[in-house]
């Protein structure tokens, strides 16, 4: 395959996490693959660890902590060379050798298609779903992983149309993420890439899940557990920001009340599992 892409990798003092990804990034299969990893102001050596042992993968050091969305922006405005295609994966995955093909032809044969997404498993549970899909209806609240915490089945195994592409792994042509103004950097950490999609849908632009593309992720390394206040925090600061954004303005008061209702029931489930994980 001629098509040229380009995979970013985004560290914040993760230097093993990252080491460990590149270390199956080298493996894949994907001919015309250039990985970059962007490094948010590390201060754990991250960048001489990096630059040791992937001598020829591209680092573009920042200055500070941009967060997800300025961070992967300016790395993506920075580096070397430009490709026809960008796929943004998180630094704490393990990606199957072959990953990157079937993200690439599903769009390569529907024009329509403005990004693919993988299909996801918890890495600690490798035939647990984590991501199958993205479903969103703002007006409630609603933004959910499809799939998440089922055992994988035939039903997570179809390649479908849905509402949103996790920022873990998506792929998108270059020119359209240019196009579409990349990621909104109002967004810190969380609902950036919803926001994304939405955008894209909102020009025309489909979302498709593709499951023959696969990865695991070692979920929320990088601010603790899995279930932790500050990622709660976060997390529904980002649905605020969503809400508000595109939704009609009468509507943001009763969506950002039911907002807040479920995200509390989501915050005492998080709890309740935790509680009974230290048992």
């Amino acid at each position: 395959m001629d098509k040229s892409v380009n995979i970013f990798v985004l560290n914040w003092n993760g230097k093993d996490l990252t080491i460990d990804c590149l270390n199956l990034l080298k493996k894949i299969t994907y001919p015309n693959a250039h990985v970059v990893v962007i490094d948010n102001g590390s201060t754990d050596g991250s960048v001489d660890a990096i630059s040791n042992q992937y001598p020829d993968f591209e680092i573009i050091e920042l200055q500070g902590n941009y967060g997800f969305s300025r961070g992967n922006n300016a790395g993506f405005k920075s580096v070397k060379h430009k490709s026809d295609y960008t796929i943004f994966l998180n630094n704490d995955t393990i990606v199957d050798s072959n990953f990157v093909e079937p993200l690439i032809n599903e769009m390569e044969v529907n024009s329509s298609i403005k990004q693919s997404a993988p299909k996801i498993y918890y890495a600690d549970q490798r035939d647990l779903i984590w991501f199958a899909g993205g479903k969103i209806s703002l007006w409630n609240g609603y933004i959910r992983h499809i799939g998440i915490r089922k055992k994988d089945s035939p039903l997570f195994s179809k390649l479908s149309e849905i509402d949103y592409a996790t920022g873990c792994c998506v792929c998108m042509r270059t020119e359209d993420f240019e196009s579409i103004g990349m990621f909104d950097e109002s967004f810190f950490m969380y609902g950036e890439d919803v926001d994304l999609s939405v955008r894209f849908r909102k020009q025309g632009g489909q979302i498709f899940f593709v499951p023959e593309s696969i990865i695991w992720h070692k979920v929320s390394s990088s601010i603790g557990t899995q279930f932790s206040i500050k990622k709660w925090k976060r997390k529904n600061i980002g649905k605020m920001k969503l809400i508000t954004k595109h939704i009609k303005p009468y509507q943001i008061p009763f969506s950002l009340a039911l907002a807040m209702f479920f995200s509390l029931l989501e915050l005492i489930f998080s709890f309740t599992i935790s509680l009974n994980k230290k048992k």
